[in-house]
């Protein structure tokens, strides 16, 4: 695996593989990777002829009360990870490499889109997502692009960005990956502590609620999003901030289930830590 850290170096190679009719597929992290990401990686492998993944805790993405400078950053065991499964190049730029005098006066702004849920409760969080992202995709000219479905409004986000920009890049989503008890794997679970671990298990219980209760025939919102809170409030150190039944593609909320994509959005604070969670209803 190479590892580099200019993006001239690495649009250099990346240009080497397009000419040898390479196919390129891309699994942008923040690092501290676990099977979440690796799962990315693995799909990219199987559909393409070259891998690349990038580590960037990106600082446009961080409020001024957010977690940046405790985010977790363990280099050689991520190094050792993509190795391990077979990445041919590894993207992880510097800061100033990325914003050069750091300064990003060129942003990137989805609307509407970007307001809404995490937009809401995270001013700025989502500019500073796709203009990384942009910034990414113009750098590593993949072919495919993987992005897990556990951060729904961020895939949705760079679906719309992608589609309004002309991207070339094809946007791959990849299901959520879960631990033994439904917790989503998240980089920031390594934040609970035992009796908050515990309690995180709560946040899946709550969508399975929703999920099975509209399996049974349920179609109003507010029935499913009452059922879902309602596990939420019985479970100890949970805190929700929201959760809402929405049509997948606006991340509207929605009314009733009525044939159009749905998706439960959630999120809760378990102690200091804040995690993100999501599924798909029928």
């Amino acid at each position: 695996m190479e590892i580099v850290e200019s993006p001239r170096a690495a649009q250099q190679l990346v240009e080497e593989w397009r000419c040898a009719n390479e196919t390129i597929g891309f699994a942008p992290t923040m690092g501290a990777l676990h099977d979440g990401h690796l799962s990315l990686l693995e799909k990219a492998r199987r559909e393409n002829t070259k891998t690349v993944a990038s580590i960037f805790v990106n600082p446009l993405q961080f409020g001024a009360d957010e977690d940046l400078e405790k985010y977790p950053r363990p280099r050689q065991r991520d190094i050792e990870l993509l190795e391990e499964n077979g990445c041919d190049l590894l993207f992880a730029p510097t800061p100033n490499e990325m914003y050069p005098n750091g300064k990003a006066l060129a942003r990137v702004e989805v609307a509407e889109l970007g307001n809404l849920w995490e937009g809401g409760a995270r001013p700025g969080h989502f500019n500073g997502v796709a203009t990384v992202v942009a910034k990414l995709f113009n750098i590593v000219r993949a072919h495919c692009a993987y992005f897990g479905e556990k951060d729904f409004q961020q895939l949705q986000i760079i679906r719309q960005m992608a589609r309004d920009l002309d991207f070339e890049t094809q946007i791959i989503p990849c299901p959520t990956l879960r631990e033994n008890d439904g917790l989503a794997m998240s980089s920031r679970n390594a934040y609970l502590s035992k009796a908050e671990r515990r309690a995180a298990a709560s946040l899946n219980r709550a969508l399975g609620a929703g999920v099975l209760l509209a399996q049974n025939g349920e179609r109003e919102s507010f029935v499913l999003e009452r059922e879902m809170n309602d596990v939420l409030d019985g479970a100890p150190l949970v805190e929700t901030d929201y959760l809402a039944v929405v049509e997948a593609t606006t991340l509207e909320p929605l009314p009733r289930l009525d044939g159009r994509a749905a998706r439960v959005l959630l999120a809760a604070r378990i102690g200091a830590t804040r995690l993100i969670d999501n599924v798909g209803l029928h």
